[in-house]
């Protein structure tokens, strides 16, 4: 059931993670990632969501240090950035991430972009799969990854990704990845849900949130999470924070669904992840 901050979707490896986290991508590190944090911690999120290139691995893990959640509670996710794509060079990064984190293992492992350009990703999953082997993290996945790369990990190696993080938002929401996604057990995760806010006026939203006395925030991370999509909101405001957390209470009745998936333009925002090769 969908109806509290705690609801998690089961992996395919039997983990179980939140539907809804923070995203912590472009938050300063220091005060303005830890009382970030905090705040969602505060609130009751439990999944919170950094990456090697967000630079603020410290911080989030500073903010989990001075809080009182128990660790086993917590579903912390990081991301091997392009730099470090190779077998040994993904396992030092690693060590590094969690050393930032101040963390013994992590939630979810995710390499941060296919990165074609270089054609290490099959070798960089192998050091993923050799980190989960070894229990140091309860879950491995993928960002950014199109059908055709995950074809190439699943022909190439043994562990299916369990996550794939991707730009997902109501312009754009990859239906054919989805659907392959859903095949394969892989478990689909929004980022840029709001489309950096690029949404927030959008006409069919307002009227659906007016109906359902929400805002159009709200309406569309609940059309994520009843879409199957986890979601992680960004926010470094309190009071945005909470708000994106109350979705739980409501419900988008199918026809209003519909009016949201017909609003999709397959409208790209960022990077293609054929054409994104920075290191």
């Amino acid at each position: 059931m969908l109806n509290t901050l705690q609801s998690t979707t089961t992996l395919h490896n039997g983990v179980k993670m939140p539907w809804l986290g923070l995203g912590v991508f472009k938050v300063e590190d220091g005060a303005e990632v830890v009382n970030s944090v905090k705040s969602a911690l505060e609130v009751g999120y439990r999944s919170i969501d950094t990456a090697a290139i967000y630079r603020n691995e410290e911080g989030v893990g500073k903010a989990l240090a001075e809080s009182n959640v128990p660790r086993e509670e917590l579903f912390i996710t990081t991301k091997i950035w392009n730099a470090d794509h190779g077998y040994e060079a993904a396992l030092a990064a690693f060590d590094v991430c969690l050393e930032k984190l101040g963390l013994d293992y992590l939630d979810l492992l995710l390499i941060h972009w296919p990165l074609p350009s270089q054609g290490k990703y099959v070798e960089t999953w192998k050091a993923l799969e050799k980190l989960y082997k070894d229990g140091r993290v309860r879950a491995i996945g993928v960002s950014n990854f199109k059908v055709h790369h995950l074809e190439e990990i699943i022909a190439n190696c043994e562990i299916i990704p369990m996550v794939n993080q991707v730009e997902y938002h109501p312009r754009f929401n990859q239906r054919e990845l989805h659907e392959f996604c859903k095949k394969h057990g892989i478990q689909l995760e929004a980022w840029s849900p709001l489309m950096q806010g690029g949404l927030l006026e959008e006409p069919t939203l307002v009227e659906i949130a007016e109906k359902y006395n929400k805002s159009t925030a709200q309406v569309i991370i609940r059309w994520d999470i009843q879409t199957g999509v986890v979601t992680i909101p960004k926010s470094v405001k309190a009071h945005r924070i909470a708000e994106n957390a109350d979705i739980f209470d409501f419900e988008l009745s199918q026809e209003d669904m519909d009016k949201i998936n017909a609003l999709n333009q397959d409208q790209r925002m960022f990077a293609d992840p054929d054409d994104f090769n920075k290191i």
